[in-house]
């Protein structure tokens, strides 16, 4: 069992996965500062000198704290956008390098070159 573990764990798959959850984490930690640290405050500026973090309502003894969902919900979009900016790039550079033709080989040529020559033989 171990050995079959160690098969798995060492396939290239899982380690370039690991290495984007961990990146993914930090990219995740750097958008969420950006969004309570730059863009909450000039919104909340903007807005009169509210402060996101802090809208809350009581109800009995519960604090629904709508202004921190209001926060999560820019940060999710703000990934989504930038996630959506990756991949476009990415299927534009695959278009790319598919339109790009094929470079044909030298042995390629000759064995086509042998083969006119053996039907003109013909």
């Amino acid at each position: 069992m171990f050995q079959e573990f160690k098969k798995f764990a060492l396939k290239g798959n899982v380690l370039d996965l690991a290495v984007a959850v961990i990146i993914g984490a930090a990219f995740g930690k750097i958008v969420t500062s950006l969004v309570e640290d730059i863009i909450m405050p000039l919104v909340g500026l903007l807005m009169g000198g509210i402060s996101f973090s802090k809208l809350a309502i009581t109800v009995g003894d519960a604090v629904i704290k709508y202004g921190v969902f209001v926060q999560t919900i820019v940060d999710f979009l703000i990934i989504a956008i930038s996630i959506f900016f990756v991949v476009r790039f990415f299927n534009r550079f695959k278009k790319k390098e598919a339109a790009v033709a094929p470079q044909v080989d030298n042995k390629e040529e000759l064995l086509k070159e042998i083969r006119d020559l053996l039907k003109e033989t013909k």
